[in-house]
């Protein structure tokens, strides 16, 4: 631009001198003498510059139609290039940009673009900083920033992640499953060389369920069958330790043996042939 010979550039800023047209040089931050009305000096900034991507439509390559915008990040390294060889570079960027995010989904599946967009960060970006490099600028960075779906996809992609959760639930609950079933196993196998730890869990079972407060209590069979082997094993104790009683005298003046007692319920007192009553 035409000056009066002196201009002052900033620390982030480079002059490039245009003298009667032709490249000077670049000038460096502090202030700078010109020729007046001979030299002129465009100032390029070299600091980062963050350049939005707008959103766009793009269909993927499985026939989706999704809007994606993206954030790019350059530097300009070279002012005599950034000026000499592009008219405007932020401009030339943006328009670059655009097109290479739409090329690069458009090649992509919808799975992809979801779950594995550094991939696709990486790929534009190399394609932007191929270009750029002649230009004197490069890129930093380049971020898929927005994906926007359509309704009916993000119902059919909620229903699908349903799915998903319940399939994992049910074969969580099956190893579940699978895993008590063997520690019932071992469980059952210890409870059957000593049956007192049965008992012992019967009652367990019967005091939680009276901790609840519960109106009605529930017996287990085993613990009822558990109290009648009780009860006959003190009575087989008791019998043995006890003397036998003396056996009565028959029809012949002879003594004959008592039967067992107490006697079994299908027993009868009488003797059907003799007639006689033990007692």
């Amino acid at each position: 631009m035409p000056n009066l010979g002196v201009a002052v550039v900033r620390q982030y800023e480079r002059g490039v001198v245009f003298r009667l047209g032709r490249l000077h040089g670049v000038r460096d931050p502090g202030i700078r003498f010109m020729v007046p009305l001979a030299d002129r000096m465009s100032k390029v900034t070299l600091r980062t510059v963050t350049m939005p991507i707008p959103s766009q439509q793009v269909i993927t390559r499985d026939s989706v139609s999704i809007g994606v915008a993206a954030v790019a990040c350059f530097r300009r390294v070279d002012p005599v290039k950034s000026i000499v060889e592009v008219e405007d570079v932020a401009s030339a960027i943006g328009q670059i940009a655009r097109t290479t995010v739409r090329n690069v989904v458009g090649r992509s599946l919808l799975d992809q673009v979801l779950t594995d967009t550094e991939t696709l960060n990486e790929q534009i970006k190399g394609i932007l900083d191929g270009l750029t490099r002649q230009w004197g600028v490069v890129v930093l960075v380049v971020e898929l920033r927005d994906i926007e779906l359509p309704q009916s996809m993000q119902q059919a992609m909620a229903r699908q992640a349903e799915a998903e959760r319940e399939k994992r639930a049910e074969i969580i609950a099956a190893e579940g499953e699978a895993l008590g079933a063997d520690r019932l196993a071992e469980a059952a196998d210890v409870i059957a060389g000593r049956p007192i730890a049965l008992q012992l869990r019967n009652l367990q079972i019967l005091a939680e369920i009276s901790a609840e407060k519960n109106s009605a209590v529930a017996f287990p069979a085993q613990l009822l069958e558990s109290a009648r082997a009780l009860t006959r094993s003190v009575e087989q104790e008791s019998r043995s330790a006890s003397p036998a009683p003396a056996p009565l005298p028959g029809p012949d003046g002879e003594r004959e043996p008592r039967p067992d007692w107490p006697l079994r319920p299908d027993e009868s007192l009488a003797d059907p042939l003799g007639g006689r009553v033990w007692t």
